[in-house]
């Protein structure tokens, strides 16, 4: 349902059969997981009241799957008074979960620059508005967002991920394209950040001579986990494996599409541990990531006890 463009490199009996493309984030196991809480929820049916509602929802590495389902009306008819996930975490033992309340992934959106200056040879720059020298600048001015413009106290990440230009060592180009991410805890200070990101860029390019496209592709919002519903949760994990079992989520500047359920009822997004070896640590978005599968048994029974056990 999920799957990244990566060449998987393990060599195990569920492989991927489809060349340079593999679930290297875990939304396989999260899809078998909620299978599992399905399977349980069904099978004691006669044993719990109320209406649980099961979300196999496609998208979150793109294409924003999340904001499409609610869209589509997957929080209507009934609406849920509270929504769990639940994802892989390589680094965390398998066996444990672990919570965070309030604030606990960054929104992420993506910059796309163009930056147009004056082609010619690279033996009269004169005659030329050289724009990978307007680009150098450019890249490095975006770091005054974070570094003196940015709360101190608030989380966030400028990162420039790709600088494109050029085709051989006599000619300057006549234009670079930059692209990059920029993530950010704090929702105010995000679209805050964004126009800053646009004043900045546009002046410095046309004080060096220059032209700018600038594109900011508005991605996905924070995940915020409701402090009650993520409190009473964490007790009951507590209650269902044990206090050993139970850590803190820490903060991290990864994005998920969760966020868009949380921004319309409260929400609970918290982490399954997966770990393998832990002098091996099989980390997402890598052509090695792998899990425990015991891991599988404990996420199915955490999701479904959270469905029946929590007072929402």
């Amino acid at each position: 349902m999920d799957a990244l463009p990566i060449l998987e490199a393990n060599e195990v009996p569920y492989k991927s059969l489809n060349e340079g493309v593999m679930h290297a984030c875990g939304h396989d196991v999260h899809t078998t997981c909620l299978l599992g809480a399905a399977k349980i929820l069904s099978e004691l049916k006669d044993e719990w009241e109320g209406t649980v509602k099961l979300i196999f929802q496609p998208g979150e590495e793109k294409t924003r799957g999340a904001s499409l389902l609610i869209n589509e009306g997957v929080l209507e008819h009934p609406k849920p008074d509270a929504i769990f996930g639940l994802h892989v975490h390589p680094a965390l033992p398998t066996g444990k979960v672990s919570f965070r309340a309030g604030k606990v992934m960054a929104s992420a959106d993506e910059l796309y620059f163009t930056v147009k200056g004056k082609g010619g040879h690279a033996a009269a720059p004169q005659s030329a508005v050289d724009p990978i020298l307007i680009a150098s600048h450019l890249v490095i001015a975006l770091q005054q967002v974070i570094s003196r413009r940015k709360n101190p106290l608030y989380p966030s990440v400028l990162s420039i991920t790709a600088f494109n230009a050029g085709t051989t060592t006599n000619v300057i180009p006549g234009e670079v394209k930059l692209m990059g991410t920029f993530r950010a805890m704090d929702e105010d200070w995000r679209f805050e950040a964004h126009e800053l990101i646009r004043t900045i860029s546009y002046n410095l390019v046309a004080a060096m001579g220059g032209e700018l496209d600038l594109h900011i592709d508005v991605g996905y919002p924070n995940v915020f986990n409701n402090e009650a519903l993520t409190t009473e949760a964490k007790q009951k994990a507590i209650a269902f494996l044990g206090a050993d079992h139970v850590e803190e989520t820490e903060i991290r500047m990864g994005a998920e599409d969760f966020g868009y359920y949380t921004q319309k009822i409260p929400g609970c997004f918290y982490r399954l541990g997966v770990m393998s070896d832990p002098e091996n640590i099989r980390n997402v978005h890598t052509p090695h990531f792998d899990i425990n599968e015991n891991a599988i048994e404990t996420g199915m029974g955490m999701m479904a006890w959270l469905a029946v056990s929590v007072d929402v």
